[in-house]
């Protein structure tokens, strides 16, 4: 029986008039507008053949309204400089959507693709070598050795060594042993998820960083060798300390082993030891420190004899890079392996401010590859205070490109919020020289995709 009323005479639910129906209508053709606007997530530049023409790959994001998801697409161009003042973009006829991809990662010779595959629950990681026409290895990273890898660009630690050999990246620590009881109480020898007459505990709570991140575990450091297909987690490390941002240090002529740089988050902070977790995803008030620390696989050189269990064992600890520092963060090398460049949110870790001005700062790397704790921490871009009206407000950055040189080796580029807009800034970490390099009359938001040598690939909104 249909209660009189419910429905008007039109066909609206009760409530809805024409003009509201006419109004959810527009809003909603409105959303599909922008949400079919696609956004460009990452870029990548290689060498080409030709001097005037360079290869370009992009990561390109979508919104998928139906599925409450992000669907990513692989689009490539080849980038032609016609001129000084003129570049033609060629493109692919289709893109290429990335199902159950976590990410990609080229190498830096740009003859092999990294394809990460973070499978749904228990199942094991995935990790594909690519090479120009064919999949060259495909491994499987079972849960027993770590979880899911770490790929949204803040813990993530994705990086390929100079030989291309190894690739140190950042994943979810093992799950530890959780005890298991029956009727009669601890069982031994432990019970399987359908054993109807046990049940396994949950075992000891520990914080996670929460937001994005939750019910993730520990973020730790592990290398693979591509070749062999071997992982091994990196020794070494306090368990206190969340890992991210992994890159290789440059090869040293004294010993057969390199250092991986990584930045480290300890959950033991202030008189109270608090781990002060919760936030990290939108908040720089977080203390971290440069960490470097010997990478397990050994890379002999003519003559070298591999070192033996005891040695092994005999590295000890990490090392803090920048204990002076209450925070940094993004490092990078020079090309020619001179320098360790970093940004620090010092201000806001000791102000306790969630986000203020950035500083960027600079280590003389030692070319004999000993490290110490107190290697001398040089200031590029200090903290600005009080900046005067139209002049450089400071380093604000929530991002870095993985190799953000010009071709002079000692000149980044990065992008930076200056007032309401973003900026493309160049700072030359020698002479500490800063230099805008967006048009100051621009009311555009820039952001920095890729460098090809001395031309800078950016996007505008």
């Amino acid at each position: 029986m249909q209660v009189p009323g419910a429905v008007s005479e039109k066909g609206m639910p009760l409530g809805i008039d024409a003009t509201t129906e006419e109004e959810y209508a527009s809003q909603a053709k409105l959303l599909q507008e922008f949400s079919n606007i696609p956004s460009i997530d990452k870029a990548w530049i290689f060498k080409s053949d030709s001097a005037n023409c360079s290869r370009a790959m992009f990561s390109i994001g979508q919104v998928n309204l139906l599925a409450n998801k992000k669907r990513t697409v692989i689009l490539s161009s080849h980038v032609s400089k016609t001129s000084k003042q003129s570049v033609d973009f060629q493109w692919t006829p289709f893109p290429i959507e990335m199902t159950g991809v976590s990410t990609v990662v080229p190498s830096p010779s740009g003859s092999k693709l990294l394809v990460v595959r973070n499978k749904e629950k228990e199942s094991p990681t995935q990790l594909e070598i690519w090479g120009p026409s064919l999949l060259e290895k495909e491994i499987h990273i079972p849960q027993s050795v770590h979880g899911s890898m770490y790929t949204d660009g803040w813990f993530e630690g994705i990086s390929w060594n100079h030989k291309e050999t190894l690739i140190a990246y950042v994943a979810e620590e093992p799950s530890a042993l959780k005890p298991s009881f029956n009727d009669l109480g601890y069982k031994k020898e432990g019970c399987s998820e359908k054993d109807s007459g046990s049940w396994k505990a949950q075992g000891d709570w520990e914080e996670d960083w929460g937001e994005t991140y939750s019910k993730k575990r520990k973020p730790s450091l592990f290398v693979v060798n591509i070749n062999s297909g071997e992982v091994q987690a990196v020794q070494g490390i306090s368990k206190s300390l969340s890992v991210g941002q992994a890159v290789w240090a440059p090869s040293s002529s004294h010993g057969c082993h390199n250092y991986l740089v990584f930045v480290g988050w300890s959950s033991e902070n202030g008189p109270n030891q608090t781990p002060r977790k919760l936030g990290i995803k939108y908040c720089y008030n977080r203390p971290c420190s440069l960490y470097a620390i010997r990478a397990p696989f050994q890379e002999l050189k003519a003559n070298e004899v591999p070192l033996n269990d005891n040695e092994m064992d005999s590295f000890g600890t990490a090392i803090n890079l920048t204990r002076g520092l209450s925070s940094a963060f993004f490092p990078r090398f020079s090309p020619d392996g001179r320098y360790l460049v970093f940004l620090s949110a010092k201000s806001a870790v000791d102000s306790g401010a969630h986000s203020a001005t950035n500083s960027l700062h600079r280590i003389d790397w030692p070319s004999d590859g000993q490290l110490q704790s107190s290697l001398n921490i040089i200031d590029v871009v200090p903290v600005v205070m009080c900046p005067e009206d139209g002049c450089f407000p400071g380093l604000y950055c929530s991002s870095f490109l993985s190799d953000p040189w010009l071709s002079d080796g000692c000149t980044i580029i990065l992008s930076s919020a200056w007032g309401s807009t973003n900026v493309v800034l160049s700072v030359n970490i020698l002479s500490c020289k800063i230099s805008r390099i967006t048009p100051n009359d621009s009311s555009y938001s820039w952001n920095v995709l890729a460098l090809d040598e001395d031309n800078i690939l950016a996007g505008k909104s």
